[in-house]
């Protein structure tokens, strides 16, 4: 697998087996996070087999993941795409508990933010990510 920035807007995955999560993320962030960046489009999931067909498909510039989704969590989900996609996009992994900080390090995941979400938090730390993303592209 290999991932290459898309031109014009940002493509965000959001998974969770969570309707109410995803709801969440996305009228958190609306179509621009953070001023100076492209729109963002995003493409919502709700299972893993899912997950792996939009990242096998690429095109993603960031994946938000849940770290409580059920069956497969979002940080388990964030080492294996990290193993297998050749310049991974980054990863943002949502975490419930604090004590968790360590596992989403485990799970190799760019960055983390907590649930329940905080709309300017979770809206800085995609901003960064996207950024970051945006200026390796150019």
């Amino acid at each position: 697998m290999t991932s290459v920035p898309t031109p014009g807007p940002l493509r965000v995955l959001v998974y969770s087996d969570d309707h109410a999560v995803r709801r969440d993320v996305l009228l958190a962030l609306g179509k621009r996070p953070v001023p100076g960046l492209p729109e963002v489009t995003y493409l919502e999931v709700a299972t893993e087999p899912a997950l792996i067909a939009a990242a096998d498909a690429g095109g993603i510039d960031l994946f938000i993941l849940d770290g409580e989704a059920t069956p497969a969590g979002g940080m388990g989900i964030s080492r294996q795409l990290k193993d297998e996609i050749y310049e991974c996009p980054p990863i943002l992994v949502l975490i419930a508990r604090q004590q968790d900080a360590w596992l989403a390090t485990w799970s190799r995941a760019d960055a983390v933010a907590a649930h329940p979400i905080n709309a300017i938090d979770l809206a800085m730390r995609v901003g960064e990510q996207l950024q970051r993303r945006v200026a390796r592209a150019s």
